[in-house]
């Protein structure tokens, strides 16, 4: 699963297509399927909510559905705030409303093998876009990895704003690859 940037085109946009290549590169002749979370994706963050709720119901349907699967879950700059929000336990605080997704059952953690992030959105960028800070559930984090460009403003002290493009995160990918691989 993979959910991508703010204006990226739909689908798993251009990190997460380098990220599911050298995923499968990887994987050499094991079957993978790969899903891409649906949502806007726009400047205007809280539509993020769809794609929780979308990458929510996705995972815990696999879950039941398929539980001999293992999931990697991965996503870039907003998208890996989507796929860190749905890990959560708890609903951030000040976040309310009928359409917020519930936290998933602790036990769909164990159909995760990885998250993998790109980019992820870090306090002060959070602060900025007047949403909550990441928070990732304590389910899975012994099973994350946040990877961040060198100066990328979004996910470090940097002020490199050309850092943070999915062609910053082209080296990058294949490190999330190699964890994500080694953990299916």
């Amino acid at each position: 699963m993979f959910a991508r940037g703010t204006d990226e085109a739909i689908g798993v946009g251009e990190t997460g297509q380098a990220f599911v290549d050298a995923l499968q590169h990887r994987l050499g002749g094991r079957s993978m399927a790969v899903y891409a979370v649906d949502y806007p994706a726009t400047n205007d963050w809280p539509t993020g909510i769809q794609g929780i709720r979308d990458a929510t119901a996705h995972i815990q349907a696999t879950a039941a559905n398929c539980p001999k699967t293992k999931m990697v879950l991965s996503g870039f700059s907003q998208g890996a705030a989507v796929i860190g929000f749905s890990t959560a336990n708890v609903i951030p605080d000040g976040v309310e409303g009928v359409d917020v997704p519930r936290p998933m059952p602790p036990e769909v953690a164990d159909h995760v093998a990885a998250v993998v992030l790109f980019g992820t959105p870090n306090e002060r960028a959070m602060n900025f876009l007047g949403q909550p800070p990441l928070a990732i559930g304590p389910a899975y984090m012994a099973k994350t990895i946040q990877l961040c460009a060198p100066e990328d403003p979004v996910c470090s002290e940097g002020m490199n704003f050309a850092a943070h493009a999915p062609g910053a995160y082209d080296g990058i990918v294949d490190e999330g690859a190699a964890y994500a691989a080694n953990r299916l």
